[in-house]
């Protein structure tokens, strides 16, 4: 009331500054109503600009250690050379305001400019449109990074290929994350590098773990390879505006435990300008490294198993060697061939590699240990012998061998490559005679060695790699009951016809024999541990499983064929190449024919099935080689160069891997 009062008194002062006042306000509420309202969407779009951007952040995966902690898969630095954009703003207007070519254009000027002396000539820029303008700044940028590429090339002395394609497809799509130049540097460009006082601006270093396979190819279809794949797995931030590179694991062990060997991704937030560069970067969930991955495997064994399995033969070897502790069913070893250097997936493999693994006749990528389908050959005949010694036969009961054996429904003989004369079942083991198994496999009856297949578990899977088994085949009882005849029963006999396996699966047969009559599980993880052997994460434990089965056979039936296992390489059998001085060796040789549907013979299967040491069996080394001239001529030796590497490892002091009492 009293500024009322005031006001009424005329005073011209009061009256004026009264109302700069209200206009003041009034000002104030049209700007409040400008912003408020009309300018809403414009402000709107621009936050939305000046906002922040979600990065996804892969985890450190995991190691692959062997039994010994060994690493066969682990992660190293990999050096990357990287662009911050953002830091060359003031390099593309500067280029831009150079490519911009103004024109030169005179003027007719007026009588009194040119007695002032104006010049005539006027400068100016050619009008352009929106897309224009637009491709010319492109192009600006382009060619600004480009030389910045190619001085960078000079320094680090390695060829730069970066075309504008990729340049525009990182500007226009992921403009908040530097743009990656070249990677996995070595010690020495590194050292140019940093050495160079002509680093252009924007240029960083940065490092990253990257997946590193020392062994190369140890391994490598256990291991199995990595796949780019940057998806968001369970429990992680799935929503995130940009993915940085990441891996998935494909077949093997990277396959099989992706989960816990690719750990929890994280995310971290960048603010970005109107433009779209970067301001500043926040970790809000930092990524959680992946687990450990301990398995069975002796990498010092693998390594010579492998060695061995390719020089088997002279060029492409194709077969697979199994070494297995036989009281525990640990793999020791899971050797195939050809192989396949793991370290091509990084970061990723070339056409010529992945059509190299595709090849039809090597099949690279086939786990042969586990993954194909064999006709075991006269291997087969250890327990065609356990089913004859216990339906009751004379092991030192004498059969004729003329040289071949005639089965009852087929017409034509079956061979016996053992010379013609007497056999007792200890000689026809050494000689690998047909006449005798098979006469002696059909006096104990299909269905007798049917149940001893089944105690085994072939024609199931081991379960040990899920997607890279086979389970074999083996006959049904009701199928040997209905439609069955003798010449079926005499190529089962002899590991020939209607049956097929995997080296996996008679390194079990071998084992059960070696340990007393206990059909073990394949063991392949010992455990899962956290990467930091100081953190409180539970140890992740794969124990020893009980027995599968036991193999229901007398001790004196597995005596007598232990014995003949051994004088199959000490008493000059067909695997007396497989002799080791100082381990006493007890196996079994075979080749297996394979015909096609025309009966035709086109090639063989050569094995080699053995344990070691006779007294206490610790190791049961199976091999099998493709096209290998025999059994006891291919695999055999290179069992022996196996256990040679063996005897080595325990002679400078490795512990015993396995158990010492069966």
């Amino acid at each position: 009331m009293i500024v009322f009062d005031q006001l009424k008194k005329n005073d011209p002062h009061l009256r004026t500054l009264t109302l700069v006042v209200l206009l003041g306000m009034g000002v104030l509420i049209a700007g409040l109503w400008w912003v408020q309202i009309i300018s809403y969407r414009h402000y709107t779009e621009n936050q939305k600009s000046q906002s922040f951007r979600t990065v996804r952040i892969p985890a450190i995966r995991g190691k692959i250690l062997d039994r010994h902690s060994a690493a066969i898969a682990e992660n190293r630095p990999s050096y990357n050379v990287i662009l911050y954009l953002d830091e060359l703003r003031h390099e593309f207007r500067a280029e831009y305001a150079r490519s911009r070519q103004p024109q030169f254009v005179t003027n007719a000027l007026p009588a009194w400019r040119r007695w002032l002396g104006a010049d005539p000539v006027k400068k100016q820029f050619p009008k352009m449109s929106l897309a224009q303008r637009r491709a010319l700044e492109a192009q600006v940028r382009y060619r600004v990074v480009s030389n910045i590429v190619q001085r960078i090339s000079t320094i680090v002395q390695q060829p730069a290929e970066f075309t504008f394609e990729e340049f525009m497809k990182h500007y226009s799509s992921q403009l908040a994350l530097p743009l990656p130049i070249f990677t996995n540097l070595d010690q020495n460009q590194i050292a140019r590098l940093l050495e160079s006082s002509s680093t252009p601006p924007g240029v960083d270093l940065e490092i990253q773990p990257t997946r590193y396979y020392p062994g190369t190819n140890l391994a490598c279809h256990v291991i199995g390879y990595l796949v780019r794949d940057n998806r968001s797995l369970e429990g992680e931030v799935a929503d995130v505006n940009f993915r940085l590179p990441d891996y998935r694991g494909n077949v093997g062990v990277e396959g099989e435990f992706d989960a816990e060997l690719r750990g929890k991704a994280g995310v971290k937030s960048v603010l970005v300008n109107s433009l779209g560069y970067r301001q500043s970067e926040n970790v809000w969930m930092p990524a959680e490294p992946g687990k450990n991955l301990v398995l069975t495997i002796d990498a010092d064994i693998q390594r010579a198993a492998e060695t061995a399995l390719e020089q088997a033969m002279a060029g492409s070897v194709k077969g697979a060697a199994v070494v297995m502790d036989p009281h525990t069913g640990d793999v020791l070893a899971l050797a195939s061939a050809p192989s396949f250097d793991l370290n091509s997936f990084i970061p990723r493999i070339s056409s010529n590699n992945w059509f190299h693994l595709n090849s039809p006749t090597l099949k690279p990528q086939i786990n042969r240990a586990m993954q194909e389908n064999y006709a075991p050959g006269s291997i087969f005949k250890v327990l065609t012998g356990l089913a004859a010694l216990e339906a009751g036969v004379d092991p030192n009961e004498r059969i004729s061998n003329p040289g071949y054996i005639r089965v009852p429904g087929r017409n034509k003989p079956i061979d016996d490559l053992a010379e013609a004369g007497e056999y007792d079942f200890k000689k026809a083991f050494i000689k690998s005679s047909n006449t005798y198994f098979i006469t002696n496999g059909m006096r104990a009856g299909i269905e007798r060695i049917i149940q001893l297949g089944q105690r085994l578990h072939l024609g199931e899977k081991t379960g040990l790699l899920s997607s890279q088994e086979t389970p074999g085949y083996l006959p049904k009882i009701a199928e040997v009951r209905r439609g069955w005849i003798a010449p079926d029963t005499a190529y089962v006999c002899i590991g020939q016809g209607r049956l097929s396996v995997t080296p996996l699966q008679m390194a079990v047969m071998i084992s059960s024999i070696a340990n007393g009559g206990k059909v073990m599980w394949p063991r392949l993880v010992q455990r899962i541990e956290p990467a930091d052997p100081n953190s409180d994460e539970t140890v992740i434990e794969f124990p020893t499983k009980p027995p599968r089965n036991l193999l229901g056979v007398s001790d004196t039936t597995l005596a007598i064929t232990r014995e003949a296992m051994l004088a199959d390489v000490e008493e000059g059998g067909t695997g007396k190449a497989a002799l080791v001085p100082g381990m006493r060796i007890g196996g079994k040789t075979g080749t297996a024919q394979i015909t096609n549907p025309r009966g035709q013979i086109v090639g063989h299967t050569t094995w080699f099935a053995s344990c070691a040491p006779f007294e206490n069996p610790r190791w049961v080394v199976v091999v099998m080689v493709e096209e290998g001239a025999s059994g006891g001529g291919t695999c055999a030796p290179a069992a022996a160069k196996i256990y040679r590497a063996i005897q080595k490892l325990e002679n400078e002091g490795r512990p015993s891997i396995a158990v010492n009492t069966p």
